[in-house]
């Protein structure tokens, strides 16, 4: 069976970038191993890297190098074809390929663009390499602008061109469809096509469809005079500022690109003024034509406004202007984050991910890395959506971690704090941000204050709390956000970016609680290695835990490490293996491990052990040579905080290990932590395991 997959086009701008991204993912998530290559690259003028491979290579971090993903240039091409040495095109992109096929349990083999060769002769050097290489394809055709007729046809051309040749075709996928015939064009392709081919329609999505500021620069050469940094505003559509200041600011629609001559001071500082005002849609940028600039005091003014979006500058006229930017296409780039999550949670809305997954890979790999652990979290967080609430919204990796969220469309967000001051922080710091996919409280003026003040006047009455301490707490962002978690407006909290650990969690003690049978709450880190994934337990809540305390935290962090599909092998960590020591903590860890074998027989727990005979089996096995756990321990329990904390942090430092956590254990709703040090990355994770425990593990 293949071990590979080839994404070809039926004809050009078929977006087929959106495949290559969401089947990566994928692939990753099924296999630890997964190459990339492009038999046939574009040559670039400029000398610069090819855009796809630069994606994808920095994205998924894929450790390959440039020059090995692709084998010859369009140029290289036509040449040998010129000189009618057709036959080392193929051999070389063989040779490549062959190449990364012994490294990798699977690669992602990419097709050409269609830029330079006729339509018919691209296809028919696709459908070869295909066939030299002997993999199966998947056809992307472009759906935009046709009917169902004229996509079917061009889909059976591409596809009668493969099967001809022998060449298995896996799936078609009609892209930029329109979203109202999207079954239609599904139940068209299956009725038309074999059972064993799957059929798919994406419509077409504005958000990837329309330029950013940063292709337009590309695009036209123009000269970024204000704000660089946020070039990767999307836009949305563009308006021309050439009528009267009245009628052109009624024009404005949200993301609107501006273009206008560059001494229309008065098109210009209004613009800027409609996309600082709540009565006006934000604008994605400006575009001052003719070679002409505001003059220097219009351009000092412009210097010290407070929100400046991209103003750039071009020779050309107008209306030319305006013709060359409705005819710019638009690509996906790999710094360009927010358009990479919008295409991954596009594949993963409209491709039956599962079924291909299971046509694509035949072989069950050994164990979970990371990125595989990874990837299962994002999905069981979408297949139950939930709703979480962050209170410290005006934090800027709390609102990139949330862009990023919500373009995955993972999970529902709520953020706390004032509206006008998170989108102000989100102007400045240039964040593409989904507004109309974010509910933001202001918690003091809040539709919930009043009943979550009576509520907290209830549960704390016998502390004799009154009014006006309960509304103090309540306009706290973490009793307030722990509150909406309590009644059921959201379903977990994620805070302790800006605040302290006892800061986040007091709340959920006092009234979120613990849950029967619990009495203690605890945490674990699940700490993702480079070839395994680990569960870390307690490295941030308990200090000093008594035996029955370390039991409880072994036997709460085994069952966390079964809901997140880690099969648990608990180590109970201590300075002596087996009983070559002595002492009051080594006893401890031993009274620990016995009761939890009284109350769990069935789990496999070894104690106390050292370190390094729990993860490795050499030591493992020499120091405990009839344990079901040494050298091969998944589970970790610390005898305290300070050995814990320290040593999950030295690992994360040193190796570069992803520590997701802690996710705390033991309350009866999800409420967790993150550390003040936290990433965007940690927001994000933190978050989607919130989510997770939130479905009722």
């Amino acid at each position: 069976m293949s071990k590979a997959v080839y994404i070809t086009t039926s004809e050009p701008e078929s977006g087929k970038s959106i495949i290559t991204l969401g089947l990566m993912r994928m692939l990753l998530g099924k296999t630890s191993k997964v190459g990339y290559f492009r038999p046939i690259i574009d040559d670039d003028p400029d000398g610069k890297k090819d855009n796809h491979i630069e994606t994808v290579l920095s994205h998924f971090d894929l450790k390959m190098d440039y020059e090995e993903c692709y084998a010859v240039t369009g140029h290289e091409v036509i040449q040998k074809k010129t000189s009618g040495h057709e036959d080392e095109i193929i051999d070389t992109i063989i040779e490549k390929y062959k190449a990364i096929e012994e490294r990798f349990d699977f690669i992602l083999v990419e097709g050409t663009d269609f830029s330079g060769e006729g339509i018919f002769i691209e296809l028919d050097i696709n459908v070869l390499i295909a066939k030299n290489l002997g993999i199966p394809a998947i056809i992307v055709t472009n759906g935009k602008d046709k009917n169902i007729d004229e996509i079917e046809a061009n889909i059976h051309l591409a596809y009668d061109s493969f099967i001809e040749k022998e060449v298995k075709v896996l799936a078609v996928v009609a892209n930029k469809a329109d979203l109202d015939q999207l079954d239609q064009i599904t139940n068209r392709l299956k009725k038309e096509l074999p059972s064993n081919v799957f059929a798919y329609a994406i419509p077409l999505i504005d958000w990837l469809n329309n330029p950013t500021m940063q292709e337009i620069v590309n695009e036209l050469g123009a000269k970024v005079l204000f704000g660089k940094k946020y070039l990767n505003h999307q836009i949305g559509s563009f308006v021309v500022g050439a009528m009267q200041l009245r009628h052109f600011i009624t024009y404005l629609k949200e993301n609107s690109l501006v273009i206008t001559p560059g001494d229309r001071a008065d098109v210009i500082l209004s613009a800027l003024q409609a996309n600082n005002s709540t009565n006006y849609p934000k604008i994605s940028g400006i575009v001052l034509t003719g070679g002409l600039k505001p003059e220097k005091p219009i351009l000092k003014l412009i210097k010290g406004l407070s929100q400046v979006v991209p103003i750039v500058s071009v020779k050309k006229g107008t209306y030319e202007i305006a013709n060359e930017i409705g005819d710019i296409r638009s690509h996906i780039y790999a710094e360009n984050k927010q358009r990479i999550y919008t295409s991954l949670s596009t594949f993963e809305k409209y491709i039956n991910v599962g079924e291909l997954a299971k046509k694509l890979i035949t072989f069950e790999p050994e164990g979970i890395t990371p990125r595989m652990f990874l990837y299962n979290l994002v999905n069981r967080a979408k297949k139950n959506r939930k709703h979480i609430v962050l209170p410290e919204g005006n934090d800027e990796r709390i609102l990139r971690a949330t862009a990023r969220l919500i373009g995955l469309d993972i999970v529902d967000i709520t953020l706390l704090g004032n509206e006008k001051g998170i989108k102000k922080t989100v102007t400045k710091l240039g964040i593409p941000f989904r507004f109309d996919k974010v509910n933001i409280i202001n918690p003091t003026k809040s539709k919930y204050c009043e009943d979550y003040v009576n509520t907290l006047l209830e549960l704390r009455k016998h502390k004799n709390l009154n009014i006006d301490a309960a509304k103090d707490l309540m306009a706290d962002v973490s009793y307030f956000g722990t509150m909406m978690v309590y009644k059921g407006d959201a379903d977990g909290m994620v805070s302790g970016a800006a605040h302290t650990t006892q800061h986040t969690i007091r709340p959920a003690l006092q009234f979120i609680k613990t849950k029967p049978g619990v009495s203690v709450v605890s945490s674990v880190f699940f700490m993702c290695l480079e070839d395994r994934v680990s569960v870390f337990g307690d490295c941030a809540i308990n200090p000093n835990p008594t035996a029955e305390q370390l039991a409880e935290i072994a036997i709460s962090s085994a069952q966390s490490s079964i809901a997140f599909g880690i099969e648990p092998k608990v180590a109970m960590l201590s300075y002596s293996s087996g009983t070559s020591g002595k002492g009051e903590d080594v006893d401890r860890v031993k009274n620990a491990t016995d009761i939890v074998k009284e109350l769990h027989p069935e789990l496999k727990i070894e104690g106390p052990i050292q370190y390094d005979a729990a993860v490795d089996m050499n030591i493992g096995k020499s120091k405990l040579p009839n344990s079901e756990v040494a050298g091969q321990a998944s589970v970790l329990i610390f005898p305290d905080l300070n050995t814990g904390n320290n040593t999950y942090k030295a690992i994360q430092r040193e190796t570069g290990a992803i520590a997701i956590g802690p996710m705390l254990q033991g309350l009866n709703k999800p409420v967790n932590d993150l550390s003040r040090g936290c990433t965007v990355d940690d927001v994000f994770n933190t978050v989607i395991i919130t989510a997770i425990q939130a479905q009722g593990l």
